[in-house]
């Protein structure tokens, strides 16, 4: 493939390698849930970037643009070859009146904009264009088809995905994947397209794993791995798991937060706190080649970066596998 970054090639190893134990995932600065002033995230792509961290990834859902334009901002000044970003296609966004209205899918932004899903190679290639006019960047390194099962499995494999391998044959992206927060929809793609990564969202954590068939597939195939949620939205965040801690972008239920604590015990047991644990656990799995994690501060993303440069001693993963499904070693 020319200019590609072929499942067996070097250029894909290479890429890995660039991309580090920790990356950082590039919503929370898209003003998730709340809104954060433009000084505070780009002080936090800063510190992220200060910490060591060289992958960064985002998508033009995050904010309508939002997300891209802060993180090109200070990308754009970086030397090139020293970090690997990725966007992600599927939703073109394109201009409307806001006429007052706030977005309505979770960013708190203005409404300025209006998702349209597009599968097409030529929607692909539009949303990759606008995206880098966001970023203000020549290129991206990785392309993700954004969430393909929340609207058309098919139409991703069938439409999506050869646009995609188009794109890397081409040279204009380096390594092609998909990201979504469905393992099952994940192998689907797996199987049907050669795909350099996966970004996986949530499904294989320290609290479950059932993305288990699709990781070993991924070794078959020669895919990695890009770990995302490894908090489960905010589950296995702190140390000590409040009452209303979010799972899954909601209230975590009760069994849900009996097996946290009772992670979170064996965690303190060990000298360990138990977000360390979650952004450690991951990478035991040799599918996986990355841990990408979001941030709001500074505080945060320098937070995150530390925890993955602590040691975490191998007797506490045997200690986990001997904790049953309701919480009871």
């Amino acid at each position: 493939m020319n200019g590609a970054v072929g499942n067996a090639g070097t250029g894909r190893l290479e890429l890995v390698g660039k991309l580090g134990r920790i990356g950082f995932g590039a919503a929370g600065i898209g003003n998730l849930y709340t809104a954060i002033p433009d000084g505070e995230a780009l002080a936090t792509v800063l510190a992220a970037w200060d910490s060591g961290v060289r992958y960064f990834d985002t998508a033009p859902h995050y904010g309508l643009g939002l997300s891209e334009q802060r993180l090109g901002a200070v990308l754009r000044d970086k030397p090139r070859a020293e970090f690997v970003i990725s966007t992600k296609v599927g939703r073109l966004l394109e201009p409307h009146d806001a006429a007052g209205r706030r977005d309505d899918e979770g960013f708190d932004v203005p409404a300025d904009a209006v998702r349209r899903w597009d599968f097409s190679e030529k929607g692909i290639r539009q949303s990759l264009e606008d995206s880098l006019g966001r970023l203000g960047l020549e290129y991206v390194d990785i392309l993700y088809l954004h969430d393909p099962d929340v609207y058309d499995l098919d139409a991703g494999i069938t439409r999506a995905l050869p646009a995609l391998e188009k794109l890397r044959g081409e040279g204009l992206v380096k390594a092609i994947g998909v990201g979504t927060n469905s393992a099952e929809a994940a192998l689907a793609c797996v199987e049907k397209a050669d795909l350099d990564l996966v970004m996986l969202a949530g499904r294989y954590t320290l609290l479950e794993q059932p993305g288990v068939p699709l990781l070993d597939r991924c070794v078959e195939r020669g895919t990695g791995v890009v770990a995302v949620g490894a908090f489960n939205s905010g589950l296995l965040a702190r140390p000590e798991v409040p009452d209303d801690a979010h799972y899954n972008y909601g209230q975590a239920p009760r069994a849900l937060l009996e097996r946290a604590r009772a992670l979170a015990a064996l965690c303190r047991d060990f000298g360990v706190e138990l977000p360390t644990a979650a952004l450690h656990f991951p990478l035991r799995n040799r599918a996986v080649v990355n841990v990408t994690v979001g941030a709001r501060s500074p505080e945060q993303a320098a937070l995150n970066s530390a925890r993955m440069n602590t040691a975490v001693p191998e007797e506490l993963w045997a200690a986990v596998e001997a904790l049953e499904p309701g919480g009871a070693a």
